[in-house]
C-alpha cells in the first residue's frame, strides 16, 4: 500500500462467530475495519481515515485542510455524509445489493422510502456542488472519500438515476470514483 500499511482480509460469513473472538483485540464489536498501528487500536472507518490523514499528510493525496475555516467546512461536510446521506444509502445498499447476497428478498417499500430520503439530502448536495468541485471546496477530502463504498454499490443498482438526475451531484460522482486510488483499493478487494 502507497501509506506503507499491511492489509489484511478477514473472511466474510454468515456466522462471524469464529473471526469475532480472535478480532476483539483491535475491534471490541468484533467488525472490520480495524487499525493496528504501534500502540494504537482503532475501529470505525471514519476514525480511521481520520487518523492516517492526519498520521501521513504528505504522502498520497492530503485530504485535509490547513485553513481551520476550509477544515470546519469540511468537517460539516463530513457530518452531513454520516448523519443524513449514509443512513439511507446505506439502507438501500442493504436493500438493492446485500439483500440479494444473503438470497433475501427486496422491500419495495424501504427502497421507496430511502431513495425519498436520499434525494432530498442529494437535493442539497447539487445546491453545494453548484458552488464548488467538491463537497468541502475545491479540492477533494475525508469529506468526498467517505462516500466512495456506498456511492460505489449504489451506482449498480436503479437508485443510480438518484445521482444521475442531478449534474453537479452526477459530474462529483464520476469525479471521486474514478480516483485512481479508489481503482486501486477495488482491484485489491476484488483479488481477494
Amino acid at each position: 500500500m502507497r501509506r506503507g500499511w499491511r492489509l489484511i482480509f478477514f473472511p466474510s460469513t454468515c456466522n462471524p462467530a469464529p473471526t469475532k473472538r480472535s478480532f476483539t483485540s483491535l475491534n471490541p464489536f468484533g467488525q472490520v475495519p480495524a487499525l493496528e498501528d504501534r500502540d494504537l487500536k482503532l475501529f470505525e472507518s471514519r476514525a480511521i481515515t481520520q487518523y492516517i490523514a492526519h498520521d501521513h499528510p504528505t504522502k498520497g493525496t492530503n485530504l485535509l485542510f490547513q485553513d481551520l475555516k476550509k477544515m470546519a467546512t469540511m468537517s460539516v461536510w463530513m457530518e452531513v455524509e454520516a448523519h443524513q446521506f449514509d443512513p439511507a444509502a446505506s439502507k438501500l445498499a442493504w436493500e438493492l445489493v446485500y439483500k440479494k447476497m444473503f438470497g433475501l428478498e427486496t422491500d419495495p417499500a424501504a427502497v421507496r422510502e430511502n431513495e425519498t430520503t436520499l434525494a432530498k439530502v442529494l437535493d442539497i448536495y447539487e445546491a453545494r456542488l453548484a458552488h464548488s468541485k467538491y463537497l468541502a471546496g475545491d479540492s477533494f477530502s475525508l469529506a468526498d472519500l467517505h462516500h466512495l463504498p456506498v456511492l460505489h454499490n449504489l451506482m449498480s443498482t436503479p437508485s443510480k438515476k438518484l445521482f444521475e438526475e442531478r449534474p453537479h451531484v452526477s459530474a462529483w460522482c464520476s469525479d471521486i470514483l474514478a480516483r485512481p486510488a479508489w481503482a486501486t483499493t477495488l482491484a485489491i478487494q476484488n483479488q481477494n
